[in-house]
């Protein structure tokens, strides 16, 4: 019955929707090229080589996953270079072996987004069964590009002081950055973003990328999504010669990484509270009234709740992480 209704169809009638569909199958091919490109990942890379300096081809390197125990693998090429990309920030352990040599394993070794790990191995002739333990620091230098960027893990985004808990003002803490004295108004801009300007270029030249996808608003030039300070896994604040990936962008880009889930459950929970106990405020004018209201100074009450919980939903292979933020109370109460 298929075949004769798809055989009833006028010859120009079939080529156009052969057409058609080749044209959606094109741009489908063709986005999802463009929004690898744009995924935000870490790599590791380096060279295999012998006791005297020879190239190794062929080698097998493992690549494994220590939080989340996942397994990739690699071959070095006949120069003996080898790379694995699209890795997610966190800590892993390398691996190298081949008929004829002793395996080496360096442990720990940690990868950052948008940044390749360069991991050199020197391999000794003997058992495959036998294990060098690698030891290694990372190079002082970073020689495979010339960005000037910071990164800041999970441990630095939580301890470091962030005014207001909010993700746009922890660029401040990147040099070269300064912020407008004017903000959009709440209507336009309920995610509480911040102007910031980038070595003196226009706060609308700073482009933000959440997880690899565009997260700058076109119009307004400010980031759409602000994330809580416990969602994310690494950022990367970069503010000269970043990537042509990174075209759109004319001051920096602001990459973050959200977290991932892993094997072991893992959470936590706060409330951030701010008052005038806490600020350094003048005890001979806070209690003066303003001559044009009549009123006393604002007083500053804050309390924000929120928390984070993540694990595994399948041992090793899937996992999922997720963050909650109520929303702040008023920072300021009139006085009477």
């Amino acid at each position: 019955m298929a075949s004769l209704l798809w055989s009833s169809v006028p010859a120009t009638i079939t080529r156009g929707m052969r057409l058609a569909i080749a044209m959606c199958a094109l741009l489908v091919a063709v986005s999802a090229s463009a929004a690898a490109a744009q995924a935000v990942y870490g790599s590791i890379g380096g060279l295999v080589k012998d006791a005297s300096g020879a190239a190794v081809p062929g080698a097998t390197v493992t690549v494994t996953s220590l939080e989340r125990k996942t397994v990739d693998t690699v071959v070095s090429n006949e120069s003996g270079y080898y790379v694995k990309d699209r890795l997610l920030p966190g800590t892993y352990e390398v691996k190298a072996e081949i008929a004829g040599f002793k395996t080496a394993v360096l442990r720990e070794v940690r990868v950052s987004i948008d940044t390749q790990t360069p991991i050199d191995f020197e391999l000794q002739v003997g058992q495959l069964t036998e294990q060098v333990e690698v030891t290694g620091g990372s190079p002082l230098l970073k020689t495979d590009r010339a960005d000037v960027s910071t990164n800041f893990d999970s441990k630095q985004i939580t301890d470091l002081p962030v005014l207001d808990r909010n993700f746009t003002k922890f660029i401040l803490l990147t040099p070269g950055t300064q912020q407008l004295g004017w903000q959009h108004a709440a209507s336009e801009n309920p995610q509480g973003s911040t102007q910031t300007m980038v070595n003196g270029q226009h706060f609308s030249g700073t482009g933000y990328q959440l997880d690899g996808t565009e997260n700058r608003d076109p119009i307004l030039g400010i980031i759409v999504i602000n994330p809580t300070l416990e969602s994310i896994g690494e950022t990367k604040i970069t503010s000269q010669n970043y990537d042509a990936e990174f075209g759109q962008a004319t001051a920096g880009v602001v990459s973050v990484q959200t977290k991932s889930g892993r094997n072991q459950l893992f959470g936590s929970a706060f409330e951030f509270h701010q008052d005038d106990r806490f600020q350094a405020r003048n005890p001979f004018t806070q209690f003066q009234v303003d001559p044009l209201t009549g009123k006393h100074l604002p007083k500053t009450d804050k309390d924000q709740f929120g928390g984070s919980l993540g694990g595994k939903i399948v041992a090793n292979r899937v996992f999922s992480s997720g963050t909650t933020r109520a929303p702040a109370a008023p920072s300021a109460v009139q006085g009477c």
